[in-house]
């Protein structure tokens, strides 16, 4: 047990070491990038510093898997290098079990970083995204999902409307049991419109079935109201910019996940995405595990059997190599070529497989 707790701390120590070291390289290569998109007069140094502080948590979250094959590359390395791992061994603790306590601790890391640093990130995330796109064209997201439908926001010369819908097609271009409210320039409501369905064109809304009633003061309303088969009413709005308005999956925080999926449905969204990056995220614990037992097969011998410069390589190539196949098979979970579930377990699952595969030849070696 002493020695389960010797390993599970060095190695945490380690993770802890190469993870800020990772932080601190990655924040200053993005202050300086940060400092290169935007002019100086425009957005002020401690702007700057705040969208770096902000896109730093997300920067550490996507490196995780490497953080963990170099945190278990320099712990066995140093224990080889101070014959810590010869002993163990001679003492008649095999392999495996010398394993279990970084296995567990990257478990454990795991499932702190996909319950609480996950959060931490899509708030962030989130923030980053609302302030680059304010300092870089002063624009703001114009799209909303809620448990009421959904809303969007268009603008120009004539003023302000807040559209809400029920629901819509998958890329939000045809709304259906639509309700526009429009403003004048100086913020009062104009009139209010209803309609059974509304299509967007270029610049413009296209609206049947509708019924609309004036809201200017001294008027009725209903008295005032009009029918009308079709209607057109400008917009500003266009497909790319609806699209760019959803954000990303790593925006939305794990716990709200279920929800706004739900949400997505209701509204006629495809949530297949987002479906996918909950299952991604919930098998992320696994994946963590993987790189460690990847990185403990090949560096976990005798630093004198010579060819560590070679086990280091082939083990951060490896990591690498299934890093980038877990990515692959997010991208077809997300186009429908293969199913979600299969698409986020089966990389972590295989690459456990692989790595035990691996560490028991060599055990029987």
């Amino acid at each position: 047990m002493i020695l389960h707790l010797y390993f599970a701390r060095k190695f945490l120590w380690m993770f802890l070491g190469i993870s800020f070291v990772f932080l601190a390289l990655l924040t200053l290569i993005d202050f300086v990038e940060q400092v290169r998109r935007f002019d100086s007069a425009v957005v002020s140094f401690w702007q700057v510093v705040e969208l770096t502080l902000l896109n730093a948590p997300a920067a550490i979250y996507n490196i995780l898997p490497l953080v963990m094959i170099l945190a278990t590359v320099a712990m066995f390395l140093g224990l080889a290098r101070s014959s810590e791992l010869v002993a163990s061994r001679a003492a008649g603790r095999s392999g495996l079990r010398s394993l279990m306590a970084p296995v567990v601790v990257a478990l454990l890391l795991g499932g702190i970083a996909v319950a609480m640093f996950n959060p931490i990130v899509a708030a962030t995330s989130k923030r980053y995204h609302t302030l680059f796109e304010n300092y870089r064209s002063g624009g703001t997201n114009v799209l909303s999902i809620s448990a009421e439908g959904l809303w969007l926001r268009q603008g120009g010369p004539e003023g302000q409307s807040v559209i809400r819908a029920v629901s819509s097609n998958p890329d939000a271009t045809v709304l259906y049991d639509v309700t526009i409210i429009a403003f004048s320039p100086n913020g009062d409501p104009l009139r209010r419109i209803e309609a059974q369905s509304a299509r967007l064109t270029e610049g413009a809304w296209d609206l049947r079935n509708v019924k609309s009633w004036p809201l200017t003061a001294g008027l009725n309303p209903e008295s005032s109201a009009q029918r009308q088969e079709t209607l057109s009413i400008p917009s500003s709005l266009t497909l790319e910019g609806i699209r760019d308005s959803f954000g990303t999956p790593q925006d939305v925080s794990i716990w709200d996940l279920p929800t706004y999926i739900r949400q997505l449905e209701l509204a006629g969204f495809s949530a297949r995405r987002y479906t996918v990056w909950l299952q991604m995220e919930l098998a992320r614990p696994l994946f963590l595990t993987a790189m460690v037992l990847i990185a403990a097969a090949f560096t976990m011998r005798h630093a004198r059997g010579g060819g560590t410069g070679v086990a280091v390589l082939t083990a951060i190539l490896l990591g690498f190599s299934l890093y980038y196949i877990r990515n692959f098979a997010q991208i077809l979970g997300e186009n429908g070529q293969v199913p979600v579930l299969l698409a986020a377990w089966a990389p972590p699952v295989a690459s456990v497989m692989l790595a035990l595969g691996i560490l028991l030849h060599k055990e029987d070696g």
